[in-house]
């Protein structure tokens, strides 16, 4: 999974709340200009980029990245200085170069830190004039652009890279079955559950029910589904109403109740391990991100081999919102001193051809209206993902203190996880309280 979530508020890094920096290894800086003929930009600036790891690598991301940013050196006489910045060290390497004033001009961010970034008041609102100079707020899909800082003020985010949630399922395992593939929450339980055979070590579902990021997600997108808000118009938490307690339950129901997700699934602490038991025929379904398709195919799973659909949501249920919108944002620091040249920059990687070319070795969904994805040639699950980034996806709450949801409810349904995995039981009233304490959590840190 690419998106990322702050495990501390840079808000309060910026108060000096911060981290111990962590320095990049040697090698994940490059030098990515090329010799334009003009001898460089008008003003004689270098930009300096911090992409963050999208690829099989660091040195995958240079490889992809530098004849892209060689090419707009070319059309624009910029030079450019790339550092891909692995994603345990990205949070850190943002927060000091928040809390020094020393970062670089442009800055990938994970598109759920915008709301916490904007509040340090370290980045450049993309206003009326700056969005014109990188082509225009209505180029951008709409709920893709609505990551990009709180609602009602001017962003100091724009996507760049797009990713959604959807459920895969095993063609052959349905077909021998006679299931279609699931459209609501009931019928996706019991082809589950038609499917689950413990004599042979087959589970209906697997999740990656280890991970905290994971977790908070499908919180947000079934409290979505219930017709729920996990913070109000104030921005404080409201982890425990209704809604959100029997979102979680659901989800947490498909291994307590339901019975159709190994207990082991509660050590999955990453999407890699849920991705290649499903690649290898232990789990019938999997709820997880577009660009699990290379590691698919490394575990030697071909596209024609699984079918996507929407997440589904239950009968009745308030919202059909299948995803939350997830993906890469592009930040440009306010103090930097190449801001025209940052805005060419912007532009160029938000153009349609660099979509289209970083769409496919980044697995990513392209953040543009009217755009096609390249990421996979199986044009019916490209168009199931386009569908579902741009009409039934959601921004996770656009507050200061969504990273905080993200980790106090996240880690607390890793718990709940482990204790159905180990024999225990988790009800409304566990779920409830577990919530607030996340509740009062945020609130503290908030206050």
């Amino acid at each position: 999974m690419k998106t990322r979530t702050l495990t501390a508020s840079v808000a309060a890094a910026a108060l000096l709340l911060g981290m111990t920096a962590c320095s990049s290894s040697d090698d994940s800086a490059d030098d990515a200009s090329g010799s334009a003929s003009d001898g460089g930009s008008s003003s004689g600036a270098t930009l300096t980029y911090w992409a963050s790891n999208q690829g099989t690598s660091l040195d995958n991301d240079k490889e992809v990245l530098t004849p892209v940013l060689a090419a707009f050196t070319e059309q624009t006489g910029i030079p450019v200085d790339l550092e891909v910045i692995g994603w345990n060290d990205l949070q850190t390497r943002i927060q000091t170069a928040v809390t020094s004033g020393q970062g670089p001009d442009v800055v990938n961010i994970g598109n759920t830190w915008a709301a916490s970034l904007q509040a340090t008041n370290a980045f450049m609102p993309f206003g009326s004039e700056e969005m014109d100079a990188i082509g225009g707020a209505d180029k951008f899909v709409e709920t893709a652009l609505a990551t990009g800082g709180v609602e009602g003020q001017d962003p100091t985010s724009v996507p760049l890279y797009g990713l959604a949630y959807g459920l895969y399922y095993n063609k052959a395992m349905f077909e021998q079955a006679g299931l279609q593939p699931p459209t609501t929450w009931e019928e996706m339980v019991t082809a589950a559950q038609t499917l689950t055979d413990p004599s042979t070590g087959v589970s209906g579902m697997v999740l990656a029910a280890g991970s905290y990021t994971e977790n908070s997600h499908f919180a947000f997108i079934n409290a979505t589904q219930n017709g729920e808000e996990l913070f109000d118009s104030d921005g404080a938490a409201t982890f425990t109403s209704d809604g959100v307690v029997d979102g979680i339950l659901r989800y947490v129901d498909l291994m307590q109740s339901d019975k159709v997700v190994n207990p082991s699934n509660a050590q999955y602490d990453n999407g890699a391990l849920a991705v290649a038991d499903f690649a290898n025929g232990k789990a019938a379904m999997i709820l997880t991100q577009n660009n699990a398709g290379a590691t698919l195919s490394a575990n030697g799973m071909t596209d024609d081999q699984y079918g996507v659909v929407a997440y589904p949501a239950p009968e009745g249920a308030e919202s059909d919102v299948a995803s939350h919108v997830a993906g890469i944002n592009l930040s440009i620091f306010d103090n930097t001193d190449a801001k025209d040249e940052a805005l060419q920059f912007v532009k160029y990687m938000t153009s349609p051809e660099v979509q289209s070319t970083l769409g496919r070795p980044f697995s990513t969904l392209p953040v543009l209206n009217d755009a096609e994805a390249t990421f996979t040639d199986n044009a019916e699950q490209a168009q199931t993902f386009i569908d579902i980034y741009n009409t039934r996806s959601a921004p996770l709450p656009l507050v200061p203190s969504e990273d905080q949801f993200e980790s106090t409810v996240g880690k607390a349904m890793n718990q709940m996880f482990a204790t159905v995995a180990t024999g225990g039981s988790v009800s409304a009233s566990d779920v409830k309280a577990a919530l607030q304490t996340a509740q009062d959590q945020v609130a503290a840190t908030a206050g």
